[in-house]
């Protein structure tokens, strides 16, 4: 069974049509590559499936639960969670305070509990921050985990990001170009860090992304789209031919890899 099902997926704004019949799996344990020059809908797909958007037709599904029947906020605790491209933190809180707020859909107790402060509580509050700080671990933060979310660069920034996305404990975690702004140290760095996430926590990745770099190097399978609709299918390497794709990327056809 797929872990996710996008099927013949429409969304128009007005008059555009954004998303056009558009249909792709992703496996359990894959990175998915979600890829397409600027405006081919990428992004749209992606608030299409954390219910940002509603789409004019189509389904979606994560196993056999129907994600377009639920709310933004379900989403999450059905096993879907995202970063941005535009980076998403709680900009005025310190840095291990952004990856509790990810833990948020697992916590145990109810606000009664929380009140009288009983053992559980303490317990469940130490667990949480213990995964926390593991966590920051994993994305070289826990030295400025008691620093606030603006302070850091841009970079550790989006590793914040992704840290409490992680910290949901999603089946499938949606990643918004996290390599953008990235040199090429930091983008092998990023993609290293992907396939240990993936390898780590049995996830499946949806990866939107630019840097052509990172997108072959750890994707299983590509899907390609344009103006709204999908273009091609198949392995990095099977994209990397296609004359289709490199006509895309480059608007003329050459045997080379796009970038």
């Amino acid at each position: 069974m797929a872990l996710l099902n996008v099927d013949q997926l429409s969304v128009t704004f007005g008059g555009l049509q954004a998303v056009n019949q558009l249909s792709f799996q992703v496996l359990p344990g894959h990175i998915h590559g979600l890829i397409g020059p600027n405006g081919a809908g990428k992004t749209t797909v992606f608030n299409v499936i954390t219910r940002i958007y509603n789409p004019d037709s189509g389904r979606i599904s994560l196993l056999d639960q129907n994600v377009l029947g639920l709310e933004p906020h379900e989403v999450a605790a059905a096993g879907i969670t995202r970063t941005f491209q535009n980076v998403e933190l709680f900009q005025n809180l310190s840095v291990l305070d952004n990856v509790l707020a990810g833990q948020h859909t697992r916590i145990r107790y109810g606000m009664v509990a929380s009140a009288v402060g009983i053992r559980r509580v303490r317990q469940e509050e130490d667990r949480a921050t213990r995964e926390a700080l593991q966590l920051l671990e994993l994305v070289k933060l826990r030295s400025v985990a008691s620093h606030a979310a603006s302070s850091l660069p841009f970079g550790q920034q989006r590793m914040l990001e992704l840290a409490r996305a992680i910290a949901v404990r999603p089946k499938l975690l949606l990643l918004d170009e996290p390599a953008a702004g990235m040199n090429s140290r930091e983008s092998a760095e990023l993609s290293e860090l992907l396939r240990m996430i993936r390898a780590k926590f049995g996830l499946g990745i949806l990866l939107v992304e630019h840097d052509m770099r990172v997108v072959m190097n750890i994707c299983d399978r590509v899907t390609v789209m344009q103006y709204g609709q999908k273009l091609f299918e198949g392995t990095p390497y099977e994209v990397r031919s296609s004359p289709e794709v490199i006509e895309a990327y480059l608007g003329k056809k050459r045997s080379s890899t796009p970038r």
